[in-house]
């Protein structure tokens, strides 16, 4: 291989033009560098749409000075874009994880420039995508100038991220810290106890997919005792490399990829970035097939933890809004708690703290005005919080209603019971005749 050629970050951006349409590579791998360099740019730029999925790092999208050049059509919400998103310099587009590759190549969303960050190429000139394959994978198949900020720290991770440097246009070489994320850090009791209600739930052999956040890296604090679990998960975190290291996850009974942890992108600390690196037993791949319910339903006991923000007493689940506040997107969750439905002895569950950090019930009789559903009252299963499970299949409005007050903060029980009697009538319970409950209170 010869040796590559770099520029500059302000030299390769200069590719960049007016109404041009740009991804940027998303989570631990968004190449803030790059990003910088185009905002640089924003005198001579109008109409340049940016379009990702979750993006990490210092950088602000919402600079006024940029608006009248850059406006953010983002794909789920992070912290970092909140702000701009749901301002008029900025959207958000409804869609499935698993669908968005899809979006791409058909060309309904086609991209002109991708800005990516990459491993250095290796003795035959690919780099690795690393932490993140995601929707990447699609959109280095796709887009028509691509533009890699190369970094020493990424690391080289097995899977569909490898691109030959002869597909990058431009490459930037800018040796940098990956940003770290740490979900051990302040737990809550309310979270340790969820964590521990969750970890009930699951069996020897079952396939997990953990979500983002304290409570799936409390579930995976709780697994010890288990045996021969599997891994296919949208996203990882550092809560999985105990149980790799141990070999109680060992992926030894999914029918699909096995022997080898699945996954589309990871966010954590440096421990997890050098664990994933040159890791033949990890596979980090494209999004489209990680999050596709046909092969989700494949694998044996699927267990997924999603979370929640707001839940009504039918089983309706706000994950993504905050009334008409977009807070983050669908992403995933539907993906993997519909495939965990069809999985032979899954277990579909939604996670969530019983209120909010004001203490206000996050189970409540109707969802904030123009709260987004995320998973329907029709594919909820278990429910969860940290002071009980319940079972919601199958179980009619009246009885799964009873069974969410159940697990409610005991300080707004009162109320919820309230809300039951404005709506159903009478909350004496009747004879039940249908489908038996299943209520745990931890």
């Amino acid at each position: 291989m010869s040796i590559p050629t770099y520029v500059s970050a302000d030299e390769a951006v200069k590719h960049i033009k007016s109404g041009n349409r740009v991804f940027i590579h998303g989570s631990a791998a968004t190449p803030v560098h790059l990003v910088e360099a185009l905002q640089r740019r924003h005198w001579e730029l109008k109409n340049v749409e940016f379009i990702s999925i979750t993006t990490l790092g210092d950088v602000d999208f919402n600079n006024p000075v940029h608006h009248k050049s850059f406006f953010f059509n983002s794909l789920f919400v992070s912290a970092n874009t909140r702000s701009v998103v749901n301002s008029d310099y900025g959207d958000y587009v409804p869609i499935f994880l698993s669908q968005i590759p899809q979006l791409i190549k058909n060309g309904k969303l086609p991209v002109d420039v991708a800005l990516i960050q990459v491993s250095p190429p290796d003795a035959h000139g690919f780099c690795s995508l690393g932490t993140s394959v995601d929707i990447a994978r699609a959109v280095v198949d796709t887009a028509k100038y691509i533009i890699a900020q190369v970094n020493p720290n990424m690391p080289r991770t097995h899977g569909d991220g490898f691109v030959h440097i002869s597909k990058i246009n431009d490459l930037v070489w800018q040796e940098s810290k990956l940003p770290e994320v740490d979900y051990s850090l302040n737990v809550k009791n309310a979270t340790v106890q969820i964590g521990k209600n969750i970890a009930s739930l699951i069996e020897d052999g079952a396939t997990l997919q953990v979500g983002i956040g304290a409570i799936p890296d409390q579930v995976l604090k709780n697994l010890n005792h288990l045996k021969n679990l599997g891994l296919h998960t949208e996203m990882l975190s550092d809560g999985v490399i105990p149980l790799i290291e141990s070999g109680i996850i060992d992926n030894s009974r999914k029918k699909l990829n096995r022997g080898k942890s699945v996954t589309s992108f990871m966010v954590g600390t440096k421990k997890l970035y050098d664990f994933v690196n040159d890791n033949p037993s990890i596979r980090v791949m494209d999004i489209g097939y990680v999050n596709d319910t046909s092969i989700i339903r494949q694998n044996p006991k699927v267990t997924a933890i999603n979370s929640a923000l707001e839940l009504d007493l039918t089983g309706q689940v706000c994950a993504d809004s905050l009334g008409t506040y977009q807070y983050s997107g669908i992403g995933g969750q539907m993906d993997f708690i519909h495939g965990a439905s069809l999985s032979e002895g899954g277990k579909p569950i939604i996670a969530l703290p019983s209120v909010t950090s004001s203490g206000a019930s996050r189970i409540v009789p109707f969802l904030k005005e123009g709260a987004g559903v995320v998973t329907t009252r029709g594919h909820i299963h278990w429910v969860v919080t940290e002071f009980g499970i319940v079972d919601l299949f199958g179980k009619s409005l009246k009885q799964r209603a009873r069974a969410l007050i159940s697990i409610a903060h005991p300080d707004h029980r009162e109320s919820l019971e309230q809300a039951f009697c404005d709506r159903f009538g009478s909350y004496n319970r009747p004879a039940i005749t249908g489908i038996s409950e299943r209520v745990f209170h931890g």
